[in-house]
């Protein structure tokens, strides 16, 4: 028996989903939503929105510290420094997986357990964000 705030088994899958493919698949769901006209509910769209914050986030994140790093890699003695920093958090540790890989695919893993579980994952600053802009209507 669903009870009437507990999410739909559906919702739980497309919630999942759209952290594995990176807010893509709940764009999709949107713009079915949106020329099909119904209301996606509150938590569906919680768990949409967030996903598509981090993907543009780790990207501009991504993109933000490339470039950092190329800019003082032209430093002398520095570049040393930035040489060595981005050896060792790319460097293959765990299954062959570099440091920064493992932490965004245990992100993703927790996100991805939470919402197919019906709940809300809570990440500090992130979350508030989208739970102030998300609408329950």
């Amino acid at each position: 028996m669903q009870y009437k705030n507990e999410p739909l088994m559906m919702e739980k899958i497309i919630a999942a989903l759209t952290y594995i493919t990176f807010g893509f698949a709940g764009f999709i769901w949107l713009l079915i939503g949106i020329f099909t006209k119904n209301n996606i509910r509150p938590y569906l769209k919680y768990h949409i929105f967030q996903s598509i914050f981090l993907s543009i986030a780790y990207f501009l994140l991504g993109a933000f510290l490339g470039l950092i790093m190329n800019i003082l890699s032209v430093i002398p003695l520095v570049n040393q420094l930035v040489l060595q920093l981005t050896f060792y958090l790319n460097a293959p540790i765990i299954f062959g997986f570099s440091l920064i890989q493992t932490l965004v695919y245990a992100v993703i893993l927790y996100l991805v357990v939470t919402s197919f579980q019906g709940q809300y994952s809570y990440l500090p600053w992130i979350s508030e964000i989208i739970k102030a802009n998300v609408r329950n209507g």
